[in-house]
């Protein structure tokens, strides 16, 4: 750059970052809007606003100004702080990515992720395939079009697993399910032998205001800072970071004949909460601000939501509150059985309500369609058929409807087709992460007091405050100390459900 020193451009790095993190910010607004308390009749609305913001991101990201701008700090990185140059490296990546696609139709995505979205809920409530397939089908095509244009040598569903989670693709996937099959598929035939858990406690009357006062209660007890991060309710849980991890809004849905829905998406969506507001304070307003990778964000969902809140002590802990709330509910009824009750593993329809030990199969049904169709092996059209044939198949159950089959997670209507897999992957993550924990941490007795500092300032110091210094293979090599390995997950799960059912 002409007439211009490093640390000019250093600072105007910095400012650079602080705009397009405005940019999201506000679109992250329109977005959790549009899912929570927006009137239903105004995606037209939010979609033409979504259309300007994103020709401004667009053109302020590939703006021969700022391309300019990188590529001087990445010719001088050498005397950038490795942060700097980890930041010039994610911008440059994706500006180089954005250019290779033309502009309207980077806009005309952007409105179609918002009509999507729209249509995803209005077609759920109406059990209604048919309703959504169009826009499914113009997503899928924008997927692999957008593929092509950035690296047409590395195959359309590669890019999209790489886009969650850097470095993965199919070869390691299909290992990675191929080990957890060899592991849970004989587990689960030997639990589904065995004598089946009662777990009625779940089910009765539990009013959605009560149940909103244990999600506080819940957000308090796993120490999440209730002054930056808000819940609302919603159709399907999700979490978001406005403008920094000084603003993580977290959702629920409530159903009044299960409260344990409720309550395991609040500690679900809590983890990754906490993942985000554990980013180090100098990262804020920077694009190595939240985490690194969707398969440990969702390690640290599913870290809380299961190896912290379906184990033994956190059912104890918690079930006094649980008294108080449904006394009516809970009479008759103690910690233990409540414990019993919320780990039952048995094939079930939706996703989200799986248990630990069935839940990667729905994942596994997931990737294969995705993959399928990313490869026109599988139209969209032929989606509702393929779904219900497989999980006959894997789960040996009947799906009675699309909102309880195809239709059940927003994760497609939000273009997100590769995301999958970091669930399973972050199951996996997280009990080999529970295994170096315990190395220095009592875990166990953490839980048991209800004071889970010693837990989170674990996690924060190896995990939340890098943000996305490090690429999610160097996070885990630095945590781990070794290789990732998914025999920790199958151990763990081997473990609980031996004794849990008495194999």
């Amino acid at each position: 750059m002409a007439n211009i020193s490093l640390e000019e451009a250093r600072a105007q790095l910095m400012s650079l970052q602080r705009k397009m993190a405005a940019y999201e910010h506000a679109m992250g607004l329109i977005y959790y809007d549009g899912c929570t308390t927006a009137p239903k009749g105004t995606a037209d609305n939010r979609a033409a606003t979504f259309s300007i913001l994103s020709e401004e991101i667009y053109r302020q990201s590939t703006s021969d100004e700022t391309v300019e701008l990188l590529e001087f700090l990445d010719a001088n990185k050498n005397d950038l702080s490795s942060d700097e140059k980890r930041m010039v490296y994610l911008l440059l990546k994706d500006i180089r990515e954005m250019q290779k696609i033309p502009m309207d139709e980077y806009i005309a995505y952007q409105e179609l992720l918002v009509k999507a979205e729209d249509v995803w809920h209005n077609a759920k409530e109406a059990s209604d395939f048919e309703m959504f397939r169009p826009y499914l089908e113009d997503l899928f095509a924008y997927q692999k079009k957008f593929a092509k244009y950035i690296d047409p040598d590395m195959d359309p569903y590669d890019h999209c697993l790489n886009e969650y989670e850097e470095g993965l693709n199919m070869a390691a996937c299909d290992r990675f399910f191929s080990q957890l099959r060899e592991g849970i598929v004989p587990l689960l035939k030997r639990v589904s032998e065995a004598p089946q858990i009662d777990d009625s406690i779940r089910h009765g009357y539990y009013p959605a205001d009560a149940q909103d006062k244990l999600s506080y209660h819940l957000m308090k007890q796993i120490g999440l800072d209730l002054d930056h991060v808000g819940l609302s309710t919603t159709e399907h849980p999700f979490t978001t970071s406005l403008g920094s991890h000084h603003d993580e809004r977290i959702t629920t849905h409530y159903y009044e004949d299960d409260f344990a829905f409720s309550m395991y998406s609040v500690v679900h969506e809590g983890g990754h909460a906490l993942y985000d507001t554990g980013s180090a304070d100098e990262l804020a307003y920077t694009v190595l601000d939240g985490g690194v990778s969707m398969s440990i964000h969702e390690s640290q969902s599913r870290f809380y939501e299961n190896i912290i809140g379906r184990s033994r002590a956190f059912c104890r802990l918690i079930f006094p509150e649980l008294v108080r709330l449904f006394p009516d509910q809970m009479e008759g009824h103690d910690a233990e059985e409540f414990y019993r009750a919320v780990n039952k593993a048995e094939p079930s329809l939706i996703r989200t309500e799986a248990d630990e030990l069935t839940y990667s199969l729905h994942i596994m049904i997931r990737y294969e369609l995705e993959k399928r169709i990313m490869h026109d092996e599988l139209e969209v059209k032929d989606l509702p058929a393929e779904w219900n044939r497989m999980y006959k198949e894997y789960l040996g159950i009947d799906v009675p409807d699309d909102k309880r089959g195809v239709l059940q997670d927003s994760h497609w209507a939000s273009g997100l087709i590769g995301y999958f897999p970091s669930y399973a992957l972050g199951n996996a993550y997280g009990a080999q992460f529970l295994a170096k924990m315990r190395e220095t941490v009592d875990v166990d007795a953490c839980i048991e007091s209800g004071d889970f500092s010693a837990v989170n300032d674990w996690n924060r110091e190896h995990i939340w405050q890098h943000g996305g210094r490090f690429t999610p293979s160097e996070l885990l090599e630095r945590v781990f100390e070794a290789d990732f390995d998914p025999s920790y997950y199958i151990d763990y799960l081997e473990k609980k459900y031996t004794e849990l059912y008495g194999l």
